[in-house]
């Protein structure tokens, strides 16, 4: 935890917080707090600074707070992801939140296995869950948006052209395409396929849309890889 992150209901006073649950386990068993520690701290969709621990006990923790940073900037990015298997999913929420994506849509592909849909990491407090840790990791307070899209041909023809228009559309996939931009200053949509790729059909779908496929090599990766890899790439 490189950031202690507080909730609206943290808050008992405008600048006055009380804690118990998980941060109160991380700040005795890992960061091994006392009172009168200082802490990086920052508000969910708020401002970040520094927290003072006033009291610290087996119960709750109580810190005053000084909130004046502002976080950092979020990618220019919409990030298009085929539902990965839960518990990659877990994985890659926290890997989006933290390296700054502001939003995402977890989409359906024909090779998604249906079960994955049901998985409970798909629960809203489960997601929040994740996307928290990957921004206590990254230092930052803003949560990504995230949509769920169940059925990939209504999104793309419907909704799509309007997200990536003026953006670089680009789609994630192996093949003979070109390579995948480097450093790019412009806004992007962005479409990464589950384990084995989009199929046919659904990068014909894409294209029409607006999306461009680009690959990154011969070597085929998971997922989870294939985000950080092509995030750290165009930016």
């Amino acid at each position: 935890m490189n950031l202690l992150l507080l909730e609206d209901g943290d808050f008992v006073a405008e600048d006055h917080v009380r804690l118990s649950g998980r941060r109160l386990k991380h700040l005795l068993e890992v960061h091994r707090a006392e009172a009168g520690d200082s802490l990086r701290v920052g508000r969910v969709d708020g401002l970040m600074g520094r927290g003072q621990l006033i009291s610290l006990d087996s119960e709750h923790a109580e810190l005053s707070v000084q909130l004046d940073q502002p976080p950092p900037a979020k990618l220019p990015l919409t990030l298009l992801l085929a539902l990965p298997r839960p518990k990659m999913l877990r994985r890659v929420l926290q890997t989006v939140s933290s390296m700054g994506v502001p939003r995402l849509v977890l989409l359906n592909s024909y090779r998604v296995e249906k079960s994955f849909w049901q998985t409970p990491f798909l629960e809203p407090a489960a997601i929040h869950e994740q996307l928290i840790l990957g921004l206590e990791q990254a230092r930052d307070t803003v949560l990504p948006e995230v949509i769920i899209e169940k059925r990939f041909k209504p999104f793309v023809e419907d909704q799509l052209a309007a997200i990536s228009t003026g953006t670089l559309g680009l789609v994630g996939h192996p093949g003979d395409y070109p390579a995948c931009p480097r450093a790019v200053e412009q806004p992007v949509t962005l479409a990464i396929g589950p384990e084995g790729g989009w199929i046919p059909y659904e990068v014909e779908k894409l294209q029409e849309a607006g999306l461009q496929p680009v690959q990154l090599g011969a070597r085929i990766l998971r997922v989870e890889t294939a985000v950080t890899a092509l995030l750290a790439r165009l930016y």
